[in-house]
Order: C-alpha cells, then sequence, then structure tokens
C-alpha cells in the first residue's frame, strides 16, 4: 500500500504550531515525524503510529481503531497503531497527536549510536 500523504499533511499541519524541531525521516515504509530528536508518531498506509507515555497504553487501548505495536511478534510499550478510518476528523486526529506531543516531551531521547 503507499504511504497516505493526506494523512500525513493533517499530522504535519496539526504538529507544526506545537513543536519547533520536526523532522520528518522516512522509517518503516512510511513517515516518521522525530520532534525533538525523539520519534513522535508516524504515519503509513495502514496505520498511524503514536508513541505516548506506557501508563496510558491500557487506557487508550480501549478507543475505537487502537491497537498495540509489535514488532516480531512482541507488543511494545508506549507504542499503539491507530486504523487511519477511525480518525476522519481533525478533533480524533488531534487527540493522538495530542498524546503523542505530551510524551515528547517528557520522554528520554533514544541513545546516539556511537561512531
Amino acid at each position: 500500500m503507499a504511504l497516505d500523504e493526506k494523512l500525513t499533511a493533517r499530522v504535519r499541519e496539526l504538529i507544526a504550531p506545537f513543536a519547533d524541531n520536526v523532522e520528518e525521516k522516512k522509517m518503516f515504509g512510511g513517515t516518521c515525524f522525530m520532534v525533538n530528536d525523539k520519534m513522535c508518531i508516524g504515519v503509513k498506509a495502514e496505520h498511524i503510529m503514536v508513541r505516548l507515555d506506557p501508563m496510558q497504553q491500557e487506557e487508550v487501548l480501549g478507543k475505537e481503531g487502537c491497537m498495540p505495536m509489535k514488532m516480531k511478534g512482541k507488543e511494545l510499550k508506549g507504542y499503539v497503531f491507530v486504523d487511519p478510518e477511525t480518525i476522519t476528523t481533525k478533533a480524533k486526529l488531534n487527540y493522538w497527536v495530542s498524546l503523542a506531543l505530551q510524551y515528547n516531551a517528557i520522554a528520554k531521547p533514544s541513545k546516539k549510536k556511537k561512531k
């Protein structure tokens, strides 16, 4: 499936006013928005990836279209996938972007790879 450019533009529009240091990277077959050098939210054709406070994960998994993010069969704490068909309004998408930005403000940066 191709990247959802419209959804990517919607996410970009919501992040821009709240983050000074935003970088878009091609990752995982989609576009990942790095805020303050930390992974924040990603867009692929089949879902968006939201990095959020691991303490909120169980609560948000009850939301429509939300599922745990799994890699190699293992569930990743602090990351969820959201079905784009459930985030058709600006308010619904803003909910997920806000969660990601809130956690980004307190999240630890990834360890830098040694050269």
